[in-house]
């Protein structure tokens, strides 16, 4: 008789498990609980790729220092101003023969062979 007892109590605890455990992956499976977990997870990739950039720029920045040191660009004191433009001289490579008209304007004098 005990054995019996035994069995139908474990049979009755292993069904309310199973149950429950089937209850928990429906609501689970429901829509709702889909598009939170969507949300949740979308939220958890954005704080990972934010800190993934953060750690980017921080590698860039230490690199940066590094190669300003091996190459001894550092910064000296005060404020680093820009270098003065630098103008290209351009000297043409043939010259064109090119004419005033009556208005001022340049423009070819009709006799190029086109």
């Amino acid at each position: 008789m005990f054995r019996r007892a035994f069995w139908f109590t474990t049979g009755a605890a292993a069904g309310v498990w199973a149950t429950n455990k089937v209850h928990r992956k429906l609501r689970k499976l429901q829509p709702d609980s889909l598009a939170a977990q969507a949300a949740d997870k979308a939220v958890e990739t954005g704080h990972r790729l934010r800190q993934f950039a953060l750690d980017v720029r921080t590698g860039m920045a230490d690199r940066e220092e590094q190669l300003h040191d091996a190459l001894g660009l550092g910064e000296p004191d005060g404020v680093r101003e820009l270098p003065a433009p630098r103008r290209a001289v351009l000297e043409p490579q043939y010259r064109t023969t090119r004419t005033t008209g009556p208005t001022g304007l340049t423009g070819p004098t009709g006799k190029e062979d086109h």
